[in-house]
């Protein structure tokens, strides 16, 4: 055998050895099947119990005599609750592991939601769904730092798609769900059954999940979580992945708090359960999240974001139609945009981390959901001043946001392109 031939069968015997040796889950290997669904289970009960009063708030309206914009409320604590929690939440996970606050967390989170259908009022309603949001904090942080910690790199964003996958699961079955049990036995019936679905899919999570083998612990120490905050904020790419997150969620939480008041009224007048079953459309989300990885391959990250923006605008449009078929049309639209478009800017985010990515990801967590509470909050009041048509304002504004950051960020990956060769000379 020759000395070249030797040597081209050492590199490729390196390299077997190198891909063979990375023990991190992938696509048909063992334990990715498991991970996957726990993942998703955990989605599904995160979803489910988040957004567990979005579809009753014109019934929370009726029993305690509130406005659409006091109602949202119930909405809006839970989400700013996980917004202002996720951080700390993500740093326990990098100390004490992600599997445990996952764990711990939906523990917590669905014990408060067996407490919410015994609210006495409007104001106690809030504060459990505030504490439930704050205990939900610990899932969407440690969920995608498990994930780019234990699954190999070219199947990060098929991963995380499917994780954001089981969120579309979560928000529609337990809107549709609440929407049908509510018009039967009341919204206080329905709250109680979703804390139940998320029971099941907690314990499920709990049995499923893979111990993980990649997990570092880190440090507690405040000066070493803030530096690699200060980090992460410097990072102008994660800047705007975190402005785009929080204004694809402006969009969606608005429509969908807003969308149960227009549906039971005039000129539609849908009983409560049809109106629950309108979230059936968040199979489209499921399907763009889940191909999100394709979506990127084909077009890269800016141009999915372009993609995603356009067609979420272009349902907001639709939706002004005084026509149910177009109005469900406008919000298969949008949430196939929105969902598009969280996977990728939230895949983005930990492919761009190197180091904290547990706080990179809360960091994200904490833009999208306090995009949430402004969505529910701002949409619902422009409902009440401007009806539907000033809620697709609010939406249309969000994503002329996103493509303003998208382009300002080509146009520095163009001006760093042509500084590099320069650099270089």
């Amino acid at each position: 055998m020759s000395p070249a031939s030797t040597g081209a069968s050492t590199v490729v015997g390196a390299a077997v050895s190198v891909r063979s040796a990375d023990s991190r889950l992938a696509p048909g290997g063992p334990g990715y099947r498991r991970m996957s669904f726990a993942l998703f289970l955990a989605g599904v009960a995160t979803f489910a119990l988040l957004y567990s009063t979005q579809a009753l708030l014109p019934l929370i309206s009726g029993e305690f005599g509130v406005a659409a914009s006091e109602a949202s409320w119930t909405v809006a604590a839970a989400t700013g609750g996980l917004a202002l929690f996720v951080l700390p939440m993500s740093a326990l996970s990098e100390r004490f592991g992600r599997r445990t606050v996952m764990t711990a967390s939906l523990a917590v989170a669905v014990g408060v939601g067996l407490l919410v259908p015994f609210a006495p009022s409007l104001g106690a309603l809030v504060v459990l769904r505030a504490v439930q949001g704050a205990a939900l904090a610990g899932l969407p942080a440690s969920a995608t730092a498990y994930l780019a910690e234990e699954v190999r790199p070219k199947a990060l964003v098929t991963a995380i798609g499917l994780f954001v996958a089981g969120n579309s699961v979560g928000g529609m079955s337990g809107r549709v769900i609440t929407g049908w049990v509510a018009q039967e036995w009341g919204w206080r019936v329905a709250v109680g059954v979703i804390g139940g679905v998320a029971v099941v899919c907690a314990v499920a999570f709990r049995l499923l999940l893979p111990a993980p083998r990649h997990f570092t612990p880190g440090s507690l120490r405040p000066r070493v979580l803030l530096g690699t905050v200060r980090d992460h904020l410097s990072d102008p790419l994660l800047r705007r992945l975190y402005a785009i997150g929080a204004l694809f969620m402006t969009v969606f939480g608005g429509v969908y708090t807003v969308i149960g008041y227009r549906l039971t009224e005039a000129p539609f007048s849908l009983p409560q359960g049809i109106v629950g079953s309108i979230f059936l459309v968040y199979l489209v989300g499921t399907v763009s999240a889940s191909t999100a990885g394709r979506l990127v391959g084909r077009l890269g990250r800016r141009g999915a974001l372009y993609l995603a923006g356009g067609t979420t605008a272009a349902g907001l449009l639709v939706s002004l139609a005084p026509s149910l078929p177009l109005v469900l049309l406008g919000l298969v639209l949008v949430t196939a945009g929105f969902f598009a478009g969280h996977a990728v800017a939230s895949s983005a985010v930990s492919r761009t981390a190197t180091h904290g990515r547990a706080q990179a990801s809360a960091l994200y967590q904490s833009a999208y959901y306090i995009g949430s509470s402004v969505g529910s909050t701002v949409g619902a009041m422009a409902f009440h001043a401007g009806g539907w048509g000033g809620t697709v304002t609010v939406g249309l504004c969000a994503v002329l946001g996103v493509v303003t950051i998208t382009v300002l960020g080509s146009r520095a990956a163009r001006v760093a392109a042509r500084r590099e060769p320069v650099a270089a000379h």
